[in-house]
């Protein structure tokens, strides 16, 4: 076991090396290895010229590897690529050095795939996985798997169980990619295992967990059939009730809504970015909320590949961001500061909102995304109203006497809002993880207070549905800070997103929008 976990490490460190790092939260190791992991599917960087293999479908290869790099590597879920790049990596050179041999380059057709089975394949795995081991003859087959099987194992249970796709053929292709990336005997399990699994399906009669017993009982019922952490189920059941709770796990399952912003600043409006998705033939509908937004259910790979988010005639921006961006309400002249800025999407909308008269300082304490942000304001046109300061937001404070008429503290936060689409996150988050949140939450806002002048006006906002995240945060921060109050976001907001106490908040279940709070909150003059 000490072998691999050594492997296990070695792998981790391996990959992320060469993968951009998402989650700021620690990971668990996973012990599902074996020393075999050191033969072929072990992430291994060679440079050789590798055959090529036209046997093995290339979709399933390059999303068994990316579910590696995901799981070990902490890299994001990125299901936004073009052609096969990821990561900043090209991604088929690097399927080819772990998995030991070259496949034909992705279609638009592979592209797709590869995004149904990866975001499917991580946002159902605890489910994947109790029907893996409830299949395999021992406890200890699972608990030993190699991380590559493993995730072939995964991509065919999802397809068998989840997706449309011929049962046999599903089978087939899977033995084929485990024999030629790992030995026959690998190929000989999955073929044993899918097979059962087809039979099992075609009976109706999976390995399924009953709801019954006391709430933990339920709950790690819940945990599975829905494939969330049980902390989180249990979580939301108490905040809830079980039924909601259900129901927002179902959302967190389906295929996410994307929204696009045209871009203002650049003179285009929503009816031009309406006629740009209709000539690619892209499925739309208006926002209902926003007169810039439009929402997708289907297409946003072709229009990352038609070229529009890297001419900047639009960006991909829930609906849920806009609406905080209303709540600050950014007008011409006025000086704003978003105190933790990057990726940036905000910062833009309010730079944009300014019509060229004022300024947006994006403080952020992460120097590589602030310089994403910098190249995308000026791909905006925005980057005449946008300062970049690089800086932890706690030592700029002490520092910085600057006053400013609107602060915007966008606060590093669970995500539990917007699983839907970074389905990645429901695994990398921990229950112990809260408390360290809300602790950098309160100094965050503390110090975003300080930037505020009297008469102006300070908005706290996550993407978190969590309460203490969220309404008992600024309820401490209120106690600290006398000299605020709150401002009703009814002003602002559609009155559907307003709370009693009045707090913005979008509900994923009841407004099909990513999960999202903001308070706006004014100074005593």
């Amino acid at each position: 076991m000490a072998m691999a976990m050594a492997r296990v490490v070695s792998m981790r460190v391996l990959i992320s090396s060469e993968t951009h790092r998402a989650s700021s939260s620690p990971r668990s190791l996973q012990s599902k290895t074996s020393p075999s992991a050191s033969r072929k599917g072990s992430l291994n960087p060679s440079h050789k010229t590798l055959k090529l293999n036209l046997e093995v479908s290339p979709h399933r290869a390059v999303s068994a590897v990316r579910l590696m790099r995901i799981e070990f590597g902490g890299a994001f879920a990125d299901l936004l690529n073009e052609k096969g790049k990821g990561s900043g990596d090209n991604e088929m050179g690097y399927v080819e050095r772990s998995i030991g041999f070259r496949t034909r380059d992705l279609d638009d057709r592979d592209l797709r795939l590869v995004t149904d089975i990866v975001g499917g394949t991580i946002r159902w795995r605890r489910y994947l996985d109790h029907l893996i081991s409830s299949l395999c003859h021992a406890e200890n087959t699972f608990r030993g798997m190699e991380p590559l099987l493993l995730q072939i194992l995964r991509i065919g249970c999802y397809e068998i169980v989840k997706l449309d796709m011929p049962p046999y053929a599903v089978v087939d292709e899977n033995v084929r990619l485990a024999k030629a990336a790992l030995r026959p005997g690998a190929g000989n399990m999955v073929n044993a295992i899918l097979r059962k699994l087809v039979l099992l399906k075609e009976n109706n009669s999976l390995p399924l967990p009953k709801l019954e017993g006391d709430d933990r009982a339920q709950a790690r019922a819940l945990a599975t059939l829905y494939s969330h952490p049980v902390w989180m189920v249990r979580r939301w059941a108490k905040y809830l009730g079980k039924e909601e709770a259900i129901r927002l796990m179902k959302w967190n399952n389906s295929d996410p809504i994307f929204s696009l912003r045209a871009n203002s600043a650049k003179g285009i409006s929503r009816a031009d970015l309406v006629t740009k998705l209709n000539s690619l033939k892209v499925p739309h509908e208006p926002s209902p909320h926003l007169n810039d937004f439009v929402r997708i259910k289907t297409g946003l790979q072709i229009v990352i590949q038609s070229g529009l988010l890297k001419e900047g005639f639009c960006s991909v921006q829930d609906d849920s961001a806009g609406l905080i961006v209303s709540l600050v309400d950014p007008q011409p002249g006025e000086i704003i500061i978003d105190c933790c800025a990057a990726p940036g999407g905000k910062t833009l909308y309010m730079a944009s909102r300014l019509h060229g008269q004022g300024m947006v300082s994006a403080v952020d304490i992460n120097k590589g995304r602030l310089r994403i942000l910098k190249e995308t304001a000026m791909l905006h046109h925005v980057d005449n109203v946008i300062t970049i300061i690089h800086a932890d937001l706690r030592i700029f404070t002490e520092n910085n006497t600057l006053k400013c008429d609107k602060v915007l503290l966008d606060a590093p936060c669970s995500g539990l809002g917007v699983l839907s689409k970074r389905a990645d996150l429901r695994w990398n988050r921990k229950l112990e993880d809260m408390e360290q949140l809300k602790n950098l939450q309160d100094e965050l806002l503390d110090a975003a207070s300080l930037l505020v002048k009297p008469g102006g006006i300070l908005v706290y906002s996550t993407c978190s549905i969590d309460p203490e995240e969220n309404e008992e945060r600024v309820a401490a921060f209120l106690l600290r800070h006398p000299e605020f109050c709150i401002d009703p976001a009814n002003r602002y907001v559609p009155p559907h997103f307003v709370t009693e106490d009045g707090f913005y908040s979008s509900n994923p279940v009841k407004h099909s929008l990513d999960g999202a709070f903001a308070a706006r909150l004014v100074r005593a003059s």
